[in-house]
């Protein structure tokens, strides 16, 4: 249930209301919205009689929330959520580029994609320090050696880092280094994770599990705003199908959905999606076309010596040429890749 004050509440009132819904044994989650306060009512166990809540000084209204997940709905946040990191804002109806490898393999490998996909207009970063295979004999990353090299990259370059943490043991390590916390999509439902990153001030890029519902992926992120961390970024990277044409089949209609749903931001990844180098570029274009607010790519100076995922990663000169296509794209639908300059353009090539 929401709880909807008069614009003209006093500060006394709300905190009146908080004090009396948590005298039922329910949470209260105050939720500031453009012109005024509403409050969240949580862990009730069924319906709330909303006539004892009506009766309180500066209530408006009362909304029943008819979604099982609630912090991360509309109907308790009607406005869009920007995420900042650093210079960057997420959400705010921009276009977001994150591009790198998939795994960081030595420190030279990591500077010299970082400088490239700089130069054609990335956003952030990414590259994983902790890599989860599916087989035990794969490249399972670099591990704390990788996070040096990423905090090397953010130096250098200026790009915030987006990595994964693998479970709650090595969050606090990854937590030091990276501006985006991932958590990836076998971890999706990893609930001590998912409690562990709740209690974090840096934002959570959370991938939608290979086999998971909307409702799945909404009700996962939910267990991160309830625990208190606001700053979620959902990622669509595709959903295992029985198509065999692609790794796995990139669910475009989640992006609208979401976004109708729910008002946490939503990024494509379309490399992990198809794993095929030359579907990447025209499914990116498809993210941006559908309403995502961002896309991340994967990026590789040598991907045939790539140690993880080299078959779809793009090779510089491709990135260069995604940048270029989707910056008009971007500024069709009034969603510019950056204030007056386009990605992939003379002047954002020469700014770096």
């Amino acid at each position: 249930m929401l709880v909807v004050m008069h614009k003209e509440a006093t500060a006394d009132d709300i905190a009146h209301v908080v004090r009396v819904i948590e005298a039922r044994g329910y949470s209260a989650r105050p939720i500031q919205g453009g012109e005024r306060m509403a409050i969240g009512i949580l862990h009730n166990r069924g319906p709330v009689d909303p006539n004892w809540v009506l009766s309180l000084p500066g209530v408006k209204e009362v909304i029943p929330v008819t979604r099982p997940y609630k912090l991360v709905s509309r109907e308790f946040h009607p406005q869009d959520t920007v995420i900042t990191v650093g210079d960057v804002r997420i959400g705010n109806g921009s276009l977001v580029v994150i591009a790198g490898p998939c795994a960081v393999e030595s420190e030279e490998q990591a500077l010299t994609i970082a400088r490239h996909v700089r130069r054609a207009g990335a956003h952030l970063f990414r590259g994983g320090a902790f890599k989860p295979r599916t087989s035990p004999y794969a490249f399972q990353g670099l591990g704390e050696k990788a996070l040096r090299i990423l905090a090397k990259v953010r130096k250098e370059t200026g790009l915030p880092i987006v990595t994964e943490a693998l479970d709650h043991t090595v969050y606090d390590l990854v937590e030091e280094v990276a501006d985006v916390v991932q958590i990836g999509a076998r971890n999706m439902q990893n609930f001590t994770l998912l409690r562990r990153a709740s209690h974090s001030s840096k934002p959570v890029l959370l991938k939608r599990g290979m086999s998971a519902t909307l409702e799945e992926w909404l009700m996962a992120a939910e267990y991160i705003l309830e625990g208190g961390n606001p700053h979620v970024i959902l990622c669509e990277r595709g959903i295992r199908t029985f198509t065999d044409h692609s790794r796995n089949t990139l669910d475009l209609s989640a992006v609208p959905v979401v976004r109708k749903e729910s008002h946490l931001p939503i990024l494509v990844d379309p490399s992990h999606a198809c794993g095929r180098r030359d579907q990447v570029i025209p499914l990116s274009r498809a993210a941006v076309a559908v309403g995502a607010d961002g896309i991340m790519v994967e990026v590789h100076h040598r991907p045939e010596e790539a140690l993880s995922d080299g078959a779809q990663s793009l090779y510089p000169d491709q990135f260069q040429k995604l940048c270029e296509e989707i910056a008009p794209m971007a500024a069709l639908y009034t969603r510019a890749l950056k204030p007056g300059i386009a990605v992939g353009s003379p002047k954002a090539l020469a700014s770096t």
